[in-house]
């Protein structure tokens, strides 16, 4: 099975949670070798959890959580299409 970029983001979680299959596993990370759109998710969601689990607070920047989700779905659409 060869996985595109929305099956990796589905399962980044999982993948960083190391709680995956093992086949599943290394397709995932086989995907991440040569998908750079996929390595700065994964990059960008582990900084994430580094920045949330601290005990400081903080908030986002208005409209930042739009932003980001358009900003996913243009990354995912020209992933699939180009």
């Amino acid at each position: 099975m060869v996985l595109n970029c929305k099956h990796v983001w589905e399962h980044i979680s999982e993948y960083l949670d190391d709680s995956l299959e093992e086949a599943l596993r290394e397709e995932v990370q086989r995907h991440l070798d040569h998908c750079e759109v996929c390595s700065a998710v994964l990059d960008s969601t582990r900084n994430i959890l580094v920045l949330t689990g601290d005990d400081r607070t903080f908030s986002l920047p208005l409209g930042f959580s739009e932003r980001l989700h358009r900003r996913l779905d243009d990354e995912m659409q020209r992933s699939l299409h180009g």
